[in-house]
């Protein structure tokens, strides 16, 4: 019987994930993902989403980004034009874009779902925070904050770097077997042929 309460009633099938922490460099585009799992179609026209943010936990929640049939921005004074839906709800993403980040932005965004059938609503939450610069190297967040752009540069030179020294590495055992084998073929030469000649 165990298997039958792994699966979900209809209606309580709605999971909406996203990461709980996103660390974004001042100035930069930040994408804030968020995606969900229904078992329903979605259909634009039951399909509802909103985006909210808030200063902090106990703050009132401010709608900024909102979809019914299609996308509308609230815009919010603090965001401006800053906001971009970059999600695809028929693909279960509702992911939105912020660009040029700024201090003041830092802060909760939630986003909610709603996918009729579906009957509740689901809910995630991302805290936002806002880096005037790169923090310190040995820690692990910077490879993923900074990899698209410093890390990524670094690893492709690591990596040509690994490529000459292999490709150099070889090279030497080469020259090194190509000495071998002239050798070994002069020896071949002077004793080899006259064995050929009685066969």
């Amino acid at each position: 019987l165990t298997h039958l309460h792994s699966a979900a009633p209809p209606g309580l099938g709605m999971e909406v994930m996203a990461p709980p922490t996103i660390n974004a460099l001042n100035g930069t585009s930040v994408k804030l993902s968020c995606t969900f799992n229904s078992c329903y179609k979605v259909e634009n026209k039951q399909f509802s989403l909103n985006w909210t943010y808030q200063e902090c936990s106990n703050c009132s929640e401010e709608l900024f980004l909102q979809f019914r049939m299609k996308i509308m921005n609230k815009q919010l004074d603090r965001f401006g034009n800053r906001v971009e839906f970059t999600g695809n709800p028929a693909k279960y993403d509702v992911s939105f874009t912020l660009k040029n980040v700024q201090l003041e932005d830092e802060g909760i965004y939630n986003c909610y779902v709603l996918n009729p059938p579906d009957r509740h609503r689901g809910y995630a939450s991302i805290s936002l925070k806002v880096l005037t610069e790169e923090p310190p190297k040995h820690d692990s967040t910077v490879a993923v904050i900074v990899g698209a752009s410093v890390g990524g540069f670094l690893a492709v030179v690591i990596l040509v770097l690994m490529v000459v020294k292999c490709v150099r590495r070889k090279k030497q055992q080469r020259l090194n077997t190509d000495d071998q084998k002239t050798e070994e073929e002069g020896k071949t030469d002077g004793e080899g042929n006259p064995d050929e000649g009685t066969k």
